[in-house]
């Protein structure tokens, strides 16, 4: 999973694609919990693009997409959001909703 900056955020904000955002920090414990659920299932899932992004080094982004806690994850679509959550979850209730987007 690639660890995306502002430009590249734009970029996918305004994509057709189903995209997932992981709002991660370096410190966040959960966040290295979840970093690999989301990583195996990038491998799993196609046609669907999954990135991080540090909210540290992105507050406004972060902000402006009101992650309150990390991890939080945006799941987008036709640059709409379609699911969101706050914290870690079990592999398979995040591939469900990843599977939702396609």
């Amino acid at each position: 999973m690639k660890d995306i900056n502002a430009q590249e955020y734009a970029e996918l904000i305004k994509s057709d694609s189903p995209v997932v955002i992981d709002f991660h920090a370096t410190w966040c414990g959960p966040c290295k919990v979840l970093s690999p659920i989301l990583e195996e299932l990038s491998d799993e899932v196609d046609g669907v693009e999954f990135v991080k992004l540090d909210v540290d080094q992105h507050p406004e982004i972060a902000g402006a997409n009101g992650v309150m806690g990390v991890p939080t994850v945006v799941m987008l679509k036709g640059g709409e959001v379609k699911e969101r959550f706050v914290g870690v979850q079990p592999k398979e209730i995040i591939k469900d909703k990843v599977s939702a987007l396609i």
